[in-house]
């Protein structure tokens, strides 16, 4: 009696064991309709092995899936063949020499800063400039109207240059001192030039001529200076040494401030000149330029005489010392 009961109790697990394991061997037993007959494979007896082609598709013309592009679903294959090539690549050109830089020499520095200097004192080319630095007068009391000018003019080249220079005063009864320069002029720097040439003297008293020679050019603070000596025929020797200096007060208001010194090496009573220091003149002239090349101004002017100079001007009835107020015109072309 128990054991008709334990085999009724035992008998279903058994079918169900055994159920259980065929339903598991159909991998696509969960994706069947019903109704859906069971492909042949899948008929076989229970524990009977599965051939390795069993879950392969069908033909296309029995293939379920056949119509279904698998390449749009990222199931293709990749080409993993040129994987690699760019590691080739980066080890081929660390691998490749690298040339060094080579040291800069001086000729390299020479070559990428060529002077300027040299380029604007070798120019070939022909330039002039002409300047009537002061033309002025002045009231002379019993002598009428004195009129004075210094006039500057050179042609030539940025090395070599033909300089003309004029300076003198005249009142009405004539000209009282005048003189005329023709100077060979050579640039030996940026801002100087050396000059030799001669000079010509005239005015009261006989003419003299004389060899000049000198120097002139912008010192620094830009001050314009010349310095020039002087030797004559008969023995007479002398110096003139110049300064001229702009200070710009507006961008067409300029002040200018003078100043010379003249020298003798020897008396010259026909034409009132005294060894030694001669005479000292100072002044300033403030101007305005409508234009560049055109400024009128007025200013005012110092001189004085000193030794034997002074002493033949007092013989004529002169002063030895005069201050003068000047209206004049600049002009430069």
């Amino acid at each position: 009696m128990k054991r008709n009961v334990l085999a009724l109790i035992l008998l279903p697990l058994v079918g169900g064991l055994v159920g259980g394991n065929a339903w598991a061997q159909d991998p696509h037993a969960g994706h069947r309709g019903q109704g859906e007959p069971l492909p042949a494979a899948d008929a076989g007896e229970p524990g009977e092995a599965v051939p390795p082609d069993a879950h392969r598709h069908a033909p296309p013309s029995t293939d379920p899936h056949a119509g279904m592009d698998h390449g749009q679903g990222g199931h293709q294959r990749m080409d993993h063949s040129t994987h690699g090539a760019g590691e080739g690549q980066h080890d081929a050109s660390g691998a490749l020499p690298v040339t060094p830089v080579p040291a800069l020499t001086d000729a390299d520095r020479a070559a990428a800063f060529p002077s300027l200097q040299a380029h604007a004192m070798h120019g070939e080319r022909i330039h002039s400039y002409w300047s009537l630095d002061r033309l002025e007068a002045w009231d002379a009391d019993s002598d009428g109207t004195g009129v004075g000018w210094e006039a500057l003019a050179w042609v030539g080249t940025d090395i070599d240059r033909v300089w003309l220079r004029s300076e003198g005063e005249r009142i009405d009864r004539g000209t009282e001192a005048a003189d005329f320069e023709v100077l060979y002029g050579r640039s030996v720097s940026r801002w100087w030039d050396v000059v030799g040439g001669v000079r010509h003297d005239f005015g009261e008293g006989p003419s003299q001529t004389f060899a000049a020679f000198g120097v002139q050019g912008l010192a620094p603070m830009k001050f314009e200076v010349s310095a020039t000596g002087y030797l004559g025929s008969s023995g007479q020797s002398a110096a003139q040494l110049e300064a001229e200096y702009e200070t710009l007060l507006t961008n067409r208001l300029v002040l200018q401030w003078l100043g010379e010194a003249t020298l003798y090496g020897k008396d010259d009573a026909r034409r009132g000149i005294g060894s030694g220091l001669s005479s000292l003149e100072a002044g300033a002239r403030l101007r305005y330029e409508f234009d560049r090349r055109i400024a009128p101004y007025i200013g005012v002017s110092w001189e004085r005489a000193y030794g034997q100079t002074a002493d033949f001007k007092r013989a004529h009835g002169e002063a030895a010392e005069e201050t003068r107020i000047v209206a004049g015109i600049r002009l430069w072309f």
